[in-house]
């Protein structure tokens, strides 16, 4: 009998204007359908609009903060596993993706986060760093292996598929881990709940 499928939120976190993101982001997405177990959503943050300003401590949101929420929200709390695609803004991460991390709390709790950046000399992996301890924070688990693009722009034909075969065996070698933790976690909180406060 097969596994079902684990469901996967695939994160553009890059709203930037002529963003390389999307295309990173397809191609993983393609991949992870690929290589089989996974349910694919792309969650692209510049879909919402999500104010920079959070409500105060215990107050709901505006009608139309919840509206843009809605667009995203959702997708985050049906996912199993995420794979966050990030690129590196002065060594760290965009606004963007933490804004939309910080809007959401429960739905990052118990479930594993994967990485896939992108950009100059460091391909996004000073980004990664930084991700990792805000995930942590957030009760989430991430991933060991990670896909990066050093020059991510001539790393990609016009056909938007890297021009050789290593991001595809570190891709699987990160896909691997993902499924793993994603499984072995939702089977845990399935025999006891996650205690978080």
């Amino acid at each position: 009998m097969s596994e079902v499928p684990v469901r996967v939120a695939v994160i553009v976190g890059s709203v930037r204007e002529g963003r390389f993101g999307p295309v990173v982001a397809d191609w993983l997405a393609s991949v992870a359908a690929d290589h089989g177990g996974f349910q694919v959503d792309v969650v692209d943050l510049a879909e919402p609009e999500l104010p920079m300003a959070l409500p105060a401590f215990g107050t709901t949101p505006r009608a139309e903060v919840l509206a843009e929420a809605g667009k995203v929200t959702p997708r985050l709390a049906a996912a199993d596993a995420f794979v966050v695609v990030t690129p590196e803004y002065n060594h760290s991460f965009p606004a963007s993706l933490k804004n939309a991390i910080d809007w959401h709390r429960t739905e990052w709790i118990a479930k594993p986060v994967a990485f896939v950046s992108y950009g100059g000399m460091s391909g996004g992996l000073r980004a990664v760093e930084h991700l990792r301890a805000v995930f942590a924070e957030l009760h989430a688990v991430t991933v060991r292996e990670t896909v990066s693009f050093h020059g991510a722009h001539t790393r990609f034909g016009p056909d938007g598929l890297p021009k050789d075969d290593a991001a595809a065996v570190a891709a699987k070698a990160m896909l691997d881990q993902l499924g793993w933790w994603a499984r072995s976690l939702a089977e845990a909180k399935a025999v006891r709940p996650y205690p978080v406060a």
